[in-house]
């Protein structure tokens, strides 16, 4: 395996960019294809069979660009089709749920932790799982934020809409004394803000985005495959962009929110795949 090739970064849609801007900012010698299902999200109130199906397209896809590593960047489809993923495929696969959850357990000072996430992350139960498996007395609060998803597409981050809806869904994590909440979905650090004023300063925010990157550059280091420094790339060439629909909404949203200027978005069939 060519230990320069990219790294393949899929999400239902532009939650994702949020795995894809802390990677290109923990490991900024890598490259990344990045495919966004824009055409079929949200994928948070989908089946888990219809999940897997969109996956292993997805993967099918990327696999043509040469990656040497999955990362899964959709909490809903790392609960559904990430063991799926991991049967079929000979090359690395890591989703976002299990380096959230580490560190969720690690932060934790009275066991009581709060998971936020789609319906689909929610009632998948795998956060709880995790966390579980990680700390067996561990009490996991789980709460299914369904419209904090196209408040987040819709750029209200930071809007009297937002601030109601997230008081309604987040208090009933209040009430339950925890300490420590997950941001289980990809969209949600993009409101971080507005979550933190609410929860308290007393509770500590996991953005398993941040901590996704730091496991895949440890696991790249591990197998002695992260990428030789100082090639020299275009940023169309380091980085580039696969959507299935709305390519020029994403391509802006997408370089509002990441380091670097995103210039170009294609748009792809994903259903050819």
């Amino acid at each position: 395996m060519n230990k320069n090739a990219p790294i393949g970064v899929f999400d239902s849609g532009i939650g994702g960019l949020t795995v894809a801007r802390e990677i290109m900012r923990q490991l900024p010698e890598e490259r990344i294809v990045y495919f966004g299902d824009t055409a079929r999200l949200p994928y948070g109130n989908k089946s888990k069979d219809t999940v897997i199906r969109f996956s292993k397209q997805i993967v099918r896809f990327l696999k043509t660009k040469q990656i040497k590593a999955i990362v899964v960047a959709c909490n809903t489809a790392s609960s559904y089709a990430l063991d799926a993923l991991r049967e079929d495929e000979d090359i690395p696969v890591i989703g976002v749920i299990n380096a959230g959850a580490r560190t969720a357990v690690a932060s934790t000072k009275n066991g009581k932790i709060g998971v936020i996430g789609t319906v689909g992350t929610i009632q998948s139960g795998a956060y709880n799982e995790v966390l579980k498996e990680l700390k067996p007395d561990v009490e996991v609060f789980g709460k299914a934020c369904p419209l904090f998803v196209p408040l987040v597409e819709e750029g209200l981050f930071h809007d009297s809409v937002t601030d109601e809806v997230a008081s309604r869904y987040l208090s009933v994590l209040k009430e339950k004394y925890v300490d420590t909440v997950v941001m289980g979905c990809t969209h949600y650090p993009l409101i971080r803000s507005t979550i933190a004023r609410i929860m308290g300063s007393d509770v500590t925010l996991i953005n398993p985005a941040y901590e996704t990157a730091v496991q895949l550059r440890t696991l790249l280091r591990s197998m002695e495959m992260n990428c030789d420094e100082g090639q020299e790339l275009t940023l169309d060439e380091k980085y580039q962009f696969y959507v299935s629909d709305m390519a020029e909404k994403f391509r802006d949203f997408a370089t509002s929110i990441l380091p670097e200027e995103v210039k170009k978005t294609v748009q792809i069939n994903i259903e050819e795949y």
